[in-house]
């Protein structure tokens, strides 16, 4: 599924703060490589049906496997294993007594990195057996057989073998660590680094599969039909601590939600609830919903936090027609979009702003390969809209009781004409400081 740069920032998918970003929200990697491969799958949602179902079906066989999945590598295992290769030990000699104690006395400082790093070694050999043997008897996905055969033939040698038996903590003696140094270091480099790398897609698949568990996720199922759909119970946002939940449904003939309501009403929140669920199915992970079914989305496009560029001269309006313009041009293609657009044209007056936005609908309501969830303050412009059958009106509900808002978060059927930006201004004292200046 394609995204832009804007897309992904708008839906908070990475973010510096940490406390912001799904990623980080969904990051229960061990590793650096885990985290590694998270992020690659991130950046690269999938567009193939038989992709995302064969996602699906690796991360619940892990997760029917959590009880059991072997924690002896720890990303310190890795970053020694890593720091031992970028040492540069010197060449050992054979492992007998004599050479060991030679190596030992003249080459003090690498015989003591080679014998602290074994241990590690044996971890992670140890641990890479073990996940072999979790799924030997399993019937685990092709995927998880494939490279898991692959890890069981990188260990297919005697010293390995020697080295996974050797009971944990072991301390090695001086001909074990020339031994086994002398192994590791000159025939095991390539090998290692490529059971690394299959660790590391095992470890963000494990990540996702946490997720899920943590934060009771639902895998959505995927409709095959040439039109768009949404349609889920109980959506909501994953970043929120006490979400309210939403009800979705979006099809051919109800492609456009024109939705409404006050500053602070949940207008944002509703958009990227949406977007970012449908991300997170596109990557074969489950989503913060009871029940979620959806067509597969060739491409997600947002407008939401558009910025000026002082150093383009390009004003914060400018920047939201070329926005608009690419998004038109982008999805005028005939394959499937979810498009979400939050306040369009903030950046003119009001009537200048009322005409642009009549102008935008009208015209993107005219693609029915596309999906559009579009929020608006310019509530007058609704009525008009009202002979279009495929735009469905939407708001949420603000009660003021006296100078305090209750927002109910709950989305309703109809256009809100909530203005409430004088009562907010007055309910933060900020009339009152004007007031006494």
């Amino acid at each position: 599924m394609e995204l832009d740069l804007t897309t992904y920032n708008d839906l908070s998918l990475f973010q510096h703060e940490e406390e912001f970003s799904i990623f980080h929200r969904l990051n229960f990697t061990r590793t650096v490589e885990g985290r590694e491969w998270l992020l690659r799958f991130f950046k690269n949602p999938f567009s193939d049906l038989r992709q995302i179902q064969e996602t699906q079906h690796i991360i619940r066989t892990i997760r029917d496997n959590m009880a059991s999945w072997p924690l002896t590598i720890t990303n310190g295992t890795v970053m020694v294993i890593e720091r031992f290769y970028d040492s540069n030990v010197d060449s050992m000699p054979g492992a007998n007594l004599l050479n060991a104690i030679t190596y030992k006395v003249f080459h003090a400082a690498d015989f003591a990195l080679v014998r602290y790093s074994l241990s590690h070694f044996a971890d992670f050999v140890r641990g890479m057996h073990q996940l072999i043997d979790l799924f030997e008897n399993n019937q685990a996905p092709v995927l998880i057989r494939t490279y898991l055969q692959r890890a069981k033939d990188l260990l297919n040698k005697r010293e390995l073998q020697d080295l996974r038996h050797l009971a944990p903590g072991h301390k090695f003696s001086l001909t074990q660590t020339i031994y086994f140094g002398s192994y590791v270091k000159d025939h095991f480099k390539s090998p290692l680094f490529e059971l690394i790398s299959i660790y590391g897609r095992f470890d963000a698949w494990y990540s996702m599969a946490t997720a899920m568990q943590k934060y009771k996720l639902c895998f959505p199922e995927f409709v095959v039909q040439d039109q768009p759909l949404i349609d889920a119970r109980a959506l909501y946002h994953i970043l929120l601590p006490t979400p309210v939940p939403y009800d979705v449904q979006m099809s051919k003939e109800s492609n456009f939600v024109f939705l409404t309501g006050a500053n602070m009403a949940g207008k944002s929140t509703f958009i990227k609830a949406v977007g970012s669920s449908v991300f997170l199915a596109h990557l074969g992970m489950g989503v913060p919903a009871a029940t979620m079914r959806l067509t597969i989305f060739d491409g997600l496009l947002s407008n939401i936090n558009v910025v000026d560029n002082i150093v383009k001269g390009e004003s914060y309006f400018f920047n939201e027609v070329q926005r608009i313009r690419n998004t038109i041009v982008k999805i005028n293609d005939g394959r499937k979009w979810l498009v979400l657009i939050d306040e369009l044209f903030k950046g003119t007056n009001v009537q200048d702003a009322m005409k642009c936005s009549y102008t935008v609908i009208e015209g993107l309501i005219k693609i029915k390969s596309a999906l559009f969830i579009l929020s608006t303050h310019l509530y007058e412009i609704g009525e008009d809209l009202r002979k279009h059958p495929n735009i469905s009106f939407r708001y949420f509900e603000t009660t003021v009781n006296g100078d305090q808002l209750q927002f109910s978060y709950q989305l309703k059927e109809g256009i809100s004409n909530d203005r409430l930006g004088y009562l907010i201004l007055k309910r933060e004292k900020v009339v009152e400081l004007l007031e006494r200046l």
